[in-house]
């Protein structure tokens, strides 16, 4: 009887984690919309070309 005492607890362990698992999925929406347009607009800055970066300097007498 202990054996089964014993065998019990994994199982019931087992179905608390599959309800637990079906309320927490319950509101869940399928699809990636707002990740691909993310990635999108990733993509498209990524294509652009950059505007030249102002020219530093090149010696440090040109500093003063």
């Amino acid at each position: 009887m202990g054996a089964l005492l014993w065998l019990l607890i994994p199982v019931l362990a087992g179905l608390a984690a599959a309800m637990w698992s079906s309320w927490a999925m319950r509101n869940r929406r399928s699809g990636d919309v707002a990740e691909l347009a993310g990635y999108a607009r990733f993509r498209a800055a990524m294509e652009r070309e950059h505007a030249p970066a102002a020219t530093a300097p090149e010696h440090a007498s040109d500093l003063v």
